[in-house]
């Protein structure tokens, strides 16, 4: 059952335009973003509003305010298994160019992270929190498909995921 969801996972990606790229790729990096800097949950904000407005300048503009901003986050310290140097490369790649190629290249990759992050924090190999992570990948996809009216749906569905994978970390640091 994973495989086929994957694959039309994949197929989402190679079928969105950059707007939905962008949107795909942020939407993995913001939901993960509270793993490496929990108190800056707003930093990505300007991104979002470079993804709604389609602009390559104020899309490179935002991306290196952003970078700037979360300089130095999630010190080595505190990078349990890994997860917040994956987490830091999501974001060390973000591209600075609004083009197809190198955001499609960008999304998959902030995809295949972001499902390995899930996967790390999950109770088995595959799942509920995996799932979840999963549908919701699918779902940005298909709500930045409508526009810049599909990317509103697209940010609430990342700050949900965001809630639920800070909920799962802080259940897991309760009981360790």
């Amino acid at each position: 059952m994973t495989s086929v969801t994957s694959t039309s996972l994949q197929e989402l990606i190679d079928r969105a335009d950059a707007r939905g790229l962008a949107a795909a790729g942020l939407a993995c990096l913001d939901r993960c973003l509270p793993l490496l800097a929990p108190e800056r949950a707003e930093v990505l904000r300007p991104v979002w509003a470079a993804v709604a407005r389609g602009d390559g300048a104020l899309w490179a503009e935002a991306v290196a305010k952003a970078r700037v901003e979360l300089e130095g986050a999630g010190g080595a310290d505190a990078d349990a298994g890994g997860v917040v140097t994956m987490v830091r490369a999501m974001l060390d790649g973000v591209p600075a160019e609004w083009a197809e190629e190198p955001l499609r290249d960008w999304a998959g990759r902030c995809s295949a992270v972001a499902l390995a992050v899930h996967r790390l924090y999950d109770a088995t190999e595959a799942g509920p929190l995996h799932a979840g992570e999963l549908r919701r990948q699918q779902a940005v996809l298909e709500a930045a498909a409508h526009g810049p009216t599909g990317l509103r749906r697209a940010r609430e569905l990342s700050i949900e995921g965001g809630r639920v994978l800070r909920a799962v970390v802080s259940r897991r640091a309760r009981t360790a």
